[in-house]
């Protein structure tokens, strides 16, 4: 089975060029699936801001979700996993799209292999200010409270409220902390899985222990890096965004 494994795209409902030339490197890199991807794992943050009203979605996400529709229509199975920017869920990623959405956890033996997958947000160390947030903001009366809003207006809100958690100042100390955090939950996963993948810190990283592997699939803000697993082998990987262009 090919299983690529992708988190932390970050993308933001923008027309600044900056933001689009990111949006057509995922687009790119998505079309590359298309025919050689069996199972392809969302694992968190894919949007920096996701909402969708009873009768709305945001547009400037339509490129995106289009490309989601062919890689199911190529026979591609899709599994999203809520982030710490992509949470609020309706039935339009399950019921349009026919992607399988989880909030917490995604768990599945795939090829013999025990694999435990999580965006990581829940497990970072040091970090109860988050965890405090986190359990306001996924409130279902909060949820309708942002409902009430005109989508211009909530829109608006959401991207001060995302632009201010990316700029907020962290110590290298307390990043390297709650990257730690991460680790130590994946080792204490290992008596029951044999790979444990999170999403979150942005750090690619694929670490092999006695018994189990840990493995974070890493962003595409600066490292366009991604995780595949072939037949139960796990590889990290990079997008080469200059030989792309050199095939074009």
């Amino acid at each position: 089975m090919r299983v690529y494994i992708v988190s932390d795209f970050h993308l933001k409902f923008s027309d600044n060029p900056e933001d689009l030339e990111q949006q057509d490197r995922v687009i790119t890199f998505l079309n590359s699936l298309i025919g050689k991807a069996d199972l392809l794992i969302l694992n968190g943050d894919i949007f920096d801001l996701w909402f969708v009203w009873k009768t709305v979605i945001i547009k400037s996400y339509f490129p995106i979700l289009k490309k989601f529709a062919d890689l199911r229509e190529s026979g591609c199975r899709i599994v999203f996993i809520a982030g710490n920017h992509d949470f609020w869920f309706r039935d339009f990623l399950v019921n349009i799209l026919g992607i399988e959405v989880y909030n917490n956890n995604f768990i599945e033996t795939i090829d013999g292999v025990k694999i435990f997958v999580s965006h990581g947000d829940l497990y970072t160390s040091n970090d109860m200010r988050y965890k405090i947030f986190r359990s306001i903001i996924r409130n279902r009366i909060v949820m309708k409270l942002f409902e009430m809003f005109h989508p211009d207006f909530a829109l608006g809100l959401g991207k001060m409220l995302s632009r201010t958690s990316r700029k907020r100042k962290i110590s290298i100390t307390i990043y390297k902390k709650k990257e730690r955090g991460l680790i130590d939950f994946a080792k204490k996963q290992f008596k029951n899985y044999d790979i444990v993948v999170m999403g979150h810190s942005h750090l690619p990283k694929l670490e092999k222990y006695e018994n189990g592997i840990y493995a974070n699939a890493g962003d595409w803000i600066v490292n366009n890096s991604f995780l595949k697993i072939i037949d139960g082998n796990i590889e990290l990987c990079k997008y080469e965004i200059n030989r792309r262009r050199e095939n074009e």
